[in-house]
């Protein structure tokens, strides 16, 4: 019997099922896709975003719903956020006694703005053992077995040391940590505060402005992140201010990417077309701004970035607005 179940074959959802699988627990990965699925069961490999990496033999592939979410009692689900809530939806009549569920997704729900583990509770009630996975990872360097540290945050102390376990290797070190509401806002947000990253280096800037982003980015994650329940030391923390550097720093980031597409003057569709994967921060950053102006949070660098991706403001003067704010004590609140 399959150790986990892995809803999600994009490239986190099968580095995940890499990963467990060279840890020798038998791994399900699942996809909606038949065709998709028997080719990656053919070649043994997901060439289209892991094409350097080979399956381990303990993974199996599957495109049956049923099969993949009863044949373990342990589900991770790794989709788009968009796509969250009906993936529960599709697999809650699998429930049953034993269904543990730990999501890898990054961000919140598209219409209600909700966390996640909020979705959880809802679809498949609030007494199952559930934990999020996040903290800064590529999936490329996590297949290719280069060191790296996430986060696995539980109510449940025990799931929460079960999972780690699971993705505990001499490469891949698993913290524990009860704050869930910390570690899925740290890892929501991050993605806005990338794309600003990317705009500020696409528009020519140097490292004074990234390094000023960074900073003055993670004081309004940790403003929004306490307010809505976050404790401040997981902010600082790998879902929080590691994440953030990661994404911020390196071209593996999609957001980057986007966002230094829109500081080179092109269109949000063109680059998101050149990408090809789901970008998070664009929905993420309506939803920050509408938490923020809803709890009377100053996040200004958000609230940039949701101007340019839904008011049209050219990035140039978005950089603009933010220099011509005025001075202030750096330690300011709200």
């Amino acid at each position: 019997m399959p150790s986990v179940s892995v809803f999600g074959a994009g490239s986190w959802g099968t580095a995940l099922a890499i990963l467990m699988a060279r840890n020798g627990h038998r791994v399900m990965l699942w996809g909606h896709q038949a065709e998709h699925m028997q080719t990656l069961g053919d070649e043994r490999c997901n060439r289209r975003y892991l094409p350097d990496t080979a399956f381990p033999d303990k993974l199996s592939l599957t495109a049956d719903l049923p099969k993949a979410a009863l044949i373990a009692s342990l589900w991770l689900i790794v989709v788009p956020s968009h796509a969250f809530r009906s993936q529960l939806e599709a697999l809650q009549p699998y429930v049953r006694p034993g269904t543990r569920v730990a999501w890898a997704t990054k961000g919140l729900e598209l219409h209600t703005g909700h966390p996640l583990h909020a979705v959880v509770a809802d679809q498949l009630g609030p007494s199952l053992p559930a934990a999020v996975v996040s903290g800064p990872t590529f999936a490329g360097e996590v297949a290719a077995g280069q060191p790296t540290a996430i986060t696995v945050a539980s109510e449940c102390a025990a799931f929460a040391a079960e999972l780690a376990g699971l993705l505990h290797n001499p490469r891949f070190r698993a913290y524990t940590s009860p704050d869930v509401i910390g570690v899925e806002l740290g890892g929501a947000i991050k993605n806005v505060l990338a794309i600003a990253a990317g705009v500020a280096d696409g528009l020519g800037y140097g490292a004074n402005a990234r390094a000023a982003l960074i900073t003055r980015g993670l004081a309004e994650m940790i403003r929004l992140g306490t307010t809505l329940g976050g404790r401040p030391e997981t902010l600082m923390g790998l879902s929080g201010v590691g994440d953030l550097i990661l994404t911020c720093t390196d071209n593996q980031s999609r957001n980057r990417r986007f966002g230094v597409g829109l500081g080179l003057g092109q269109s949000p569709e063109a680059i998101a077309a050149s990408i090809d994967q789901e970008i998070e921060g664009i929905p993420t950053a309506r939803i920050v701004h509408e938490l923020a102006r809803s709890h009377h949070i100053d996040m200004p660098i958000s609230e940039q970035i949701y101007r340019i991706l839904y008011e049209g403001l050219p990035p140039a003067e978005a950089v603009t607005n933010l220099l011509l704010r005025d001075p202030k004590p750096e330690t300011a609140g709200r």
